[in-house]
């Protein structure tokens, strides 16, 4: 029983998600339940029952949904309280400089 306790630990890269932050992370990027359960290869309903607090999903599952808000720029904190919020953007969009403009450009 111990190897499998081991093998938990082991294989979590990062804590559990909570409830509260699925959805704050959904709010931040704009997804729906079914948007984010769409983009893991799950069932929407898997998403509302656990956003919920209904059931116990199998932890790789929110780990599933947690690695794809993540990569959509969502940063979970967990101390010293959990929270989310967006990565700051790299690179912004500047625009067209004053010297590459063109007729070109209008187009």
């Amino acid at each position: 029983m111990a190897g499998s306790d081991e093998g938990a630990q082991s294989g979590a890269g990062a804590p559990a998600m909570s409830p509260a932050q699925s959805r704050a992370a959904r709010g931040l990027l704009g997804w729906s339940e079914a948007d984010l359960a769409a983009k893991v290869g799950l069932d929407e309903r898997l998403v509302r029952d656990f956003e919920a607090g209904y059931g116990d999903p199998p932890s790789g599952q929110i780990e599933a949904l947690r690695s794809a808000l993540s990569a959509a720029g969502a940063v979970f904190t967990e101390s010293p309280t959990q929270g989310v919020h967006l990565a700051e953007a790299s690179g912004a969009d500047e625009g067209t400089r004053l010297g590459a403009l063109t007729t070109e450009n209008d187009r």
